[in-house]
């Protein structure tokens, strides 16, 4: 998968230092918590841009570049890249802040994930496209 550039206009969705009750066997950060965070920041962007009850539909493309540590400053980054009838589809972009050097920021893991939107019954209700940018940049529309 390419490098996307990190969207920092916006800020991040999330930011979580990692902790030790996160690490699997080996000592790094198990990547289960990363995906549970992505998630959540893919569900932070969608909702930014529609204010609709939404709903994870599939996780796609992860792609986990470099290892997490305890103590590492995570910060999720999420862009919308196309919107449908009633879907947005996310690009989650996370950087790691490293414990040892704070100087030292590294892309750890990137994914797309597809929302969509949903009433009180969990029935799927049409995402309006408010702009046709976001950030300055054409939506893509999904079939």
């Amino acid at each position: 998968m390419g490098s996307t550039s990190v969207n920092r206009e916006m800020g991040p969705a999330l930011r979580v230092v990692m902790m030790p009750r996160d690490t699997n066997p080996q000592g790094t950060i198990f990547g289960g918590i990363l995906l549970s965070y992505i998630d959540q920041a893919g569900a932070v962007a969608a909702r930014e841009y529609q204010p609709h009850r939404f709903v994870t539909v599939a996780m796609d493309k992860v792609e986990f570049k470099q290892p997490v540590f305890v103590g590492d400053l995570l910060s999720f980054y999420g862009r919308v890249m196309k919107v449908g009838r009633t879907s947005v589809t996310i690009h989650v972009s996370v950087e790691a802040q490293r414990f040892t050097d704070p100087r030292e920021v590294v892309p750890v893991t990137e994914a797309e994930l597809v929302y969509v939107a949903v009433n009180k019954r969990h029935e799927p209700v049409p995402v309006e496209t408010p702009p046709e940018t976001v950030g300055g940049e054409a939506l893509p529309k999904a079939d």
